[in-house]
């Protein structure tokens, strides 16, 4: 049985994000649950399958929003991307669902799916032994970007020289995920670089920033700052295709404007925050995303 007007709210902690987002939600004349993926799982015991979350006494929601899915084991991670899967085949609706996170989840896959849609992206290879990696790195040239697979928020970014050692395979979770660096246009008579973030809604750009950096990261979690940019352009166009290219209802797409004044998408973010793009834009993010979910829930395709 569903709970008709129940939203649950998947985080790791209940932010600003969430709030904000619940608040919206109950705007729409909805029930807002925030809870974290560890407090669910499946009953496979009462004589038909069903979800456990706390609050809905053995009913599902209407609709999932998966804001952040905490941390865990291989175990843990494979089990709650399960439950996503099964919530979305009983006829729950979920935004992202398992299948867009898992593609952004892991950046090499992300590429691969741009790649194979025909977008524009730097070029990448991964490798896992040391000696292919050093391979892959003389088949980019120049300078690279070793990123980690599951990374987010601008950590664990390194740019490595041509002569610069790779860290252990330890270091890295054993796998290397080398980008080619792309200085932005511009950069080297300005200082510093900068990047597009274009937040993805329903097949359309609801709100686009320049993020602009004394150093080459410029993620706003390491410091950057956000300024509004267009949402009817070249960079706006690329992020939709891309978020239609993995499968995501929403997402954060990055893209860098190369000296030739192409763009290239960098990465697809399947569960991405917007505070920084709401002070920059003024864009009411969570209010957008929640009229999206009151929209899919009045439509009977929803999930």
């Amino acid at each position: 049985m569903i709970a008709e007007n129940a939203v649950v709210i998947f985080t790791e902690k209940a932010d600003w994000h969430s709030h904000g987002l619940a608040r919206a939600v109950e705007r729409e004349g909805l029930r807002p649950l925030i809870r974290s993926m560890t407090e669910c799982g499946f009953d496979l015991a009462s004589g038909r399958p069903g979800l456990v979350i706390p609050g809905l006494e053995g009913r599902l929601p209407a609709a999932i929003f998966v804001r952040l899915i905490p941390a865990g084991t291989t175990e843990q991670i494979t089990a709650r991307l399960g439950f996503l899967h099964a919530a979305r085949a009983m006829g729950v609706a979920v935004v992202n669902d398992a299948r867009a996170i898992e593609v952004c989840v892991d950046k090499s896959m992300t590429t691969a799916m741009l790649a194979m849609n025909g977008l524009p992206t730097p070029r990448t290879m991964t490798a896992e032994r040391p000696a292919d990696a050093d391979r892959a790195r003389l088949t980019i040239g120049g300078d690279v970007v070793l990123k980690p697979l599951f990374g987010a928020q601008g950590k664990g970014l390194m740019r490595l020289a041509p002569d610069d050692a790779l860290p252990a395979p330890e270091e890295v979770g054993g796998l290397y995920y080398l980008q080619e660096f792309v200085p932005s246009r511009g950069s080297a008579a300005a200082g510093g670089a900068h990047d597009w973030r274009v937040f993805v809604l329903g097949g359309r750009a609801i709100g686009a920033m320049i993020r602009r950096s004394d150093g080459w990261v410029t993620n706003i979690f390491q410091g950057a700052q956000g300024e509004a940019a267009p949402t009817d352009g070249e960079a706006a166009a690329l992020a939709v295709r891309a978020a239609a290219a993995v499968g995501a209802d929403y997402a954060g797409v990055d893209l860098i404007e190369a000296e030739d004044g192409r763009f290239l998408i960098l990465e697809v973010n399947s569960m991405p925050a917007w505070k920084g793009l709401t002070t920059a834009t003024g864009v009411d993010v969570a209010a957008a995303l929640a009229g999206d979910l009151a929209g899919r829930l009045a439509r009977p395709d929803a999930a």
